[in-house]
């Protein structure tokens, strides 16, 4: 692909998203998703090989669908209230019916089962924002229409989300299907806190991506494909292999790390709003990501490969590293010092 063809692509992904992010109009969000659905269609594509194809076609069917479901349900509302503003969205059957397509689109409970099988059939920058990028513009519409969202249906696909997300990880060998299964557990974090305080879900959404970020970079750089890959990445770079480690961890939400703050305020909100049982399952179902992700730490870091050194090293010349990357590893690592601040601002 020639750069001005990259960058003009590129630009209607980016376009696509800020046109459905700040739309009130049903027509110009759907107009906002499909402009960046097309484009992700190229990208995902862009490798030439049967899987990006499979995948590509996966991911166009499934977001083609979730596209119909949020028009239809947006002309069921109009039909009765005669608005087509999105934040007029006061019919039930509709506002369940927008809740479904959108959580759809981002790969959640109760159609998830398309993230894994896409994610692996693209590369790890397109999987990167599959799991990022794509993923605003749901949320954004999602989060214009919170008043009128079922709470208690919102609560329960998120608490399965959790748990899938938590079951379906332990089992992976290949990395970008391990990360697919980490996206969705978080993206269950998010909508059980999405009906009760929307800032606090948003607040996970901006974390989780900027520590995926990073994550997915730092495993491109490395050439890591699945778990045996990461058993002589020590050899690569130490350094990029401690770094991984740690954001593994963060990841996770182990406790002196950032991912620890979003699930911190998410089980304060729940415990405020006399949801105990809630919290108390989320917190136990949060050790099934903690234990896939250990598990993936203990294999990078713990572990000597059964290989002689001649055959396990890996010999680069030169192994460059973006800019921003030390900048995105080192927010990803450090802010739980700013958890006051950000609870204040909330």
């Amino acid at each position: 692909m020639s750069p001005i063809t990259q960058l003009i692509i590129s630009f209607n992904l980016i376009t696509g998203t800020i046109i459905t992010a700040s739309s009130h109009h049903w027509l110009m969000a759907w107009s906002g998703l499909e402009l960046n659905m097309l484009s992700i269609l190229v990208i995902i594509m862009q490798p030439k090989h049967p899987r990006a194809a499979e995948a590509s076609i996966k991911y166009f069917l499934v977001q083609v669908i979730a596209s119909a479901l949020m028009m239809f349900s947006g002309t069921l509302n109009a039909m009765q209230t005669g608005q087509w503003d999105i934040a007029q969205l006061t019919n039930k059957y509709a506002s369940t019916m927008f809740m479904l397509a959108m959580l759809m689109k981002i790969g959640a409970v109760p159609i998830y089962f398309w993230l894994p099988e896409v994610m692996q059939g693209t590369t790890m920058k397109t999987a990167m924002i599959i799991a990022t990028w794509q993923k605003i513009a749901p949320i954004t519409l999602l989060f214009a229409t919170f008043n009128n969202i079922p709470q208690k249906l919102m609560i329960t696909l998120g608490f399965m989300s959790t748990v899938i997300g938590g079951v379906g990880g332990i089992n992976q060998t290949q990395l970008r299907k391990l990360m697919a299964y980490s996206s969705l557990a978080n993206i269950g974090w998010m909508m059980v806190v999405f009906p009760l305080s929307p800032n606090i879900a948003m607040l996970n959404i901006i974390i989780y991506i900027i520590m995926s970020i990073p994550t997915f970079l730092l495993m491109e750089k490395m050439t890591m494909k699945t778990l045996q890959d990461m058993t002589t990445a020590w050899t690569t770079s130490t350094t990029a292999n401690i770094m991984l480690t740690l954001m593994f961890l963060s990841l996770s939400g182990l406790p002196p790390l950032t991912g620890f703050a979003p699930k911190l305020l998410i089980l304060n909100q729940l415990v405020m709003e006399n949801l105990v049982p809630i919290a108390t399952l989320m917190a136990v179902v949060s050790l099934l990501n903690l234990f896939f992700y250990m598990r993936t730490t203990y294999i990078m870091t713990m572990t000597t490969p059964p290989a002689s050194s001649s055959v396990s090293m890996k010999w680069r010349q030169k192994l460059h590293f973006h800019k921003l990357l030390p900048t995105l590893i080192i927010a990803s690592l450090m802010n739980i010092p700013l958890l006051p601040m950000i609870t204040a601002m909330i």
